[in-house]
């Protein structure tokens, strides 16, 4: 039942090349930036990553993208990495962007064992009908579309009583690997997260084959209140203790600061 491994080198050691990565965290924020480390050292190459962001340039995600291991991306937002962007428009990088919604769902749904689902989002859009650029060449011309997805009409409740509405047929997400970072972790690989660091968090380590998280604060079983639990033990099984400087290191997306009122400017 320990699941705690001595580093994060020995938790990643395994990660095969051509591997699909969840990862988890929301922005900079809760993202497993020491797991995302060792896989660089690792040298593991030639991956997909399941992720909200894709990380900026010198940190997080953007450390993979930076030494081209990442092949394919599937993600919602990506508008702070320029590395991303140039890879992806001179068609080294292969990107399948996905609404954030839709992105979660096919997360959960795939560590719930539901194959897919329909969902209003994206009908009407190239995301229901097909044509999105998943891939550019060298010229600039697309060379891998988004194909059409299966669409459906379900009576839905409107206003006025029962409406037919058009859904599309979304398929779930099965990761290989599943990383993601905890704020209190325990032995048994019980997880909980804190503030944002919760919204992908918990779908990512459902999502994964094998879930690794790293976590700010190892406890001993039966510290934690099971009823403050996000992720259950069940879904991971391997746990990284972060030191209080690995736990310390926060980096902020954006700042932003104004001259304080009074002072001198």
């Amino acid at each position: 039942m320990d699941k705690v491994v001595s580093s994060a080198a020995e938790a990643v050691a395994d990660l095969q090349d051509g591997a699909t990565l969840a990862v988890g965290g929301f922005g900079l924020c809760g993202i497993p930036s020491v797991l995302i480390r060792a896989v660089l050292d690792a040298g593991t190459k030639d991956l997909e990553a399941v992720s909200n962001n894709a990380g900026v340039d010198g940190w997080g995600l953007g450390l993979l993208l930076e030494q081209g291991r990442l092949r394919r991306m599937v993600a919602s937002y990506v508008g702070e990495n320029k590395e991303f962007a140039r890879q992806y428009l001179s068609g080294e990088l292969e990107v399948e962007l996905t609404p954030q919604g839709t992105l979660a769902e096919r997360m959960r749904a795939g560590g719930s064992g539901i194959p897919a689902f329909f969902t209003a989002t994206g009908v009407g859009t190239q995301v229901a009908e097909g044509g999105l650029p998943w891939k550019y060449d060298s010229e600039g011309n697309v060379v891998v579309s988004s194909p059409p997805k299966q669409t459906q009409v379900f009576d839905t409740p409107g206003p006025d009583g029962m409406v037919e509405r058009q859904f599309v047929l979304e398929r779930a997400i099965i990761a290989d690997v599943a990383l993601v970072r905890a704020w209190k972790g325990d032995r048994h690989g019980n997880l909980v997260y804190r503030d944002s660091a919760r919204n992908f968090n918990p779908l990512a380590a459902m999502c994964g084959r094998l879930t690794i998280a790293e976590v700010e604060e190892l406890v001993e079983p039966g510290e934690l209140d099971p009823n403050e639990v996000h992720t259950p033990g069940a879904f991971v099984q391997r746990v990284v203790a972060l030191t209080p400087e690995q736990a310390a290191e926060k980096r902020i997306e954006k700042r932003t600061v104004r001259t304080a009122e009074g002072s001198a400017s």
